[in-house]
């Protein structure tokens, strides 16, 4: 093949690879060109939604945000009334209107007053404490008042005008569970703390338990309930009331120390994996895209397509929806998505300062197509001068043969 014929081929060859449109010539690179990013090509992995970063999406996201424990319990009443469980230990106290009844006697004078308290006795594994003239009394899951009425009834025909109030004197039940980076100074036991009455929120039940061994920016909160289970920052229980919702009986909190990180590739200063920071000695809770690209040492100069800068993150499929992504082809509660935003627009960096991250988010920044030109120019040059140096060591070996047979 003539030396035109070779180079005409290595261009067309080349026009194929970078337009994305050759499956069997693949340059160098740290990942996709931003061509195939965007499915200007044909794509033969798993579907996922391409959306430009514009006012509404940014919106969208601060109005919808990380999925929260108000999302997830989907319930912000206070807390249902403390009900008594096998294991409690109550106190049963009957009051008459008159001496001579069931419980006092005549001589109402040389008592401190109308009433008589029972020793204190825990609700049976069947669920039940023993009333003298009342029998068997079922108490396990009931209130208070609806024990107190049970008994009333069963012996207001024997009492005089009888009045009766049950206590709670040891709770066993109802407790609320708190395990992890807590102090412990009230739970170093057991970590089991009883639930309140009037009720309390998750950062009442955390700082009753003791509070945190840190400043917190590190810490997750997973909250457990009827088997139903979600984790948020511990910050957001502060910054976002909504998510310091009302501790119930039977919950379980479990508090880890686990930094937030991301992912940067491409052309950025920095590859791998980077914690969420406040700066180059703190880490913290929460990063904007713009915070997430400067600690990665932003944009290479010389390599980076500032015009093609993307976010890869799974979304709730309601998310995903608002957002116009067509969600037909994808299965389950989440939707990968790959946000797209221009550093070569000035409003490209306001709306990155605008994007919150996501724990195990990635940034990738794509090369610029020249150098997928440079890339390949050197691909070529290598293509085209294996010939002529094929060549030149055939020249030299004939010379070679000549010298010898001289």
């Amino acid at each position: 093949m003539r030396r035109s014929h070779r180079v005409f081929a290595v261009v067309a060859i080349g026009a194929a690879a970078l337009t994305g449109g050759c499956d069997t010539l693949l340059l160098p690179a740290a990942g996709p060109n931003a061509v195939v990013v965007r499915g200007e090509v044909t794509w033969h992995g798993p579907p996922y939604g391409l959306v430009t970063l514009t006012p509404q999406v940014v919106k969208t996201l601060e109005e919808y945000g990380p999925r929260t424990l108000t999302g997830i319990f989907g319930d912000r009443r206070p807390p249902p009334e403390i009900k008594f469980g096998i294991g409690d230990v109550l106190a049963v106290s009957i009051f008459e209107a008159a001496a001579g009844g069931l419980f006092i006697p005549a001589e109402a004078s040389v008592r401190p007053g109308n009433f008589v308290t029972l020793p204190n006795q825990p609700v049976d594994t069947k669920g039940f404490i023993s009333v003298p003239y009342a029998g068997l009394v079922p108490t396990a899951g009931k209130t208070p008042a609806e024990v107190e009425k049970e008994i009333v009834d069963r012996i207001k025909n024997r009492a005089i005008e009888p009045q009766v109030v049950v206590s709670l004197v040891t709770q066993n039940t109802s407790l609320i569970t708190v395990v992890g980076e807590v102090n412990n100074l009230i739970t170093s036991v057991t970590g089991r703390i009883p639930a309140q009455p009037a009720g309390e929120h998750l950062l009442d039940v955390i700082t009753r338990a003791g509070g945190l061994r840190d400043q917190g920016q590190d810490i997750w909160v997973t909250l457990e309930r009827n088997g139903r289970r979600g984790t948020v920052p511990f910050a957001s229980l502060v910054y976002d009331p909504g998510n310091n919702i009302w501790a119930w009986p039977g919950d379980t909190l479990f508090l880890y120390k686990e930094p937030q990180t991301y992912l940067a590739f491409g052309a950025t200063g920095a590859q791998g994996q980077l914690q969420f920071s406040a700066g180059s000695q703190s880490s913290s809770f929460r990063m904007t895209l713009a915070e997430g690209v400067a600690a990665a040492g932003g944009l290479l100069d010389l390599q980076a397509d500032p015009g093609s800068v993307f976010l890869f993150r799974r979304e709730p499929r309601e998310v995903a929806e608002k957002l116009g992504v067509d969600c037909s082809k994808m299965d389950g509660p989440t939707v990968p998505i790959v946000y797209s935003v221009s550093f070569a627009d000035p409003a490209g960096y306001f709306l990155a300062t605008k994007v919150q991250m996501h724990n195990k988010d990635v940034i990738f920044a794509a090369n610029a197509q020249s150098v997928e030109i440079q890339k390949f120019t050197s691909f070529a040059n290598a293509l085209i001068s294996v010939p002529n140096n094929v060549a030149a060591t055939g020249v030299n070996f004939e010379t070679w043969r000549i010298d010898s047979a001289l």
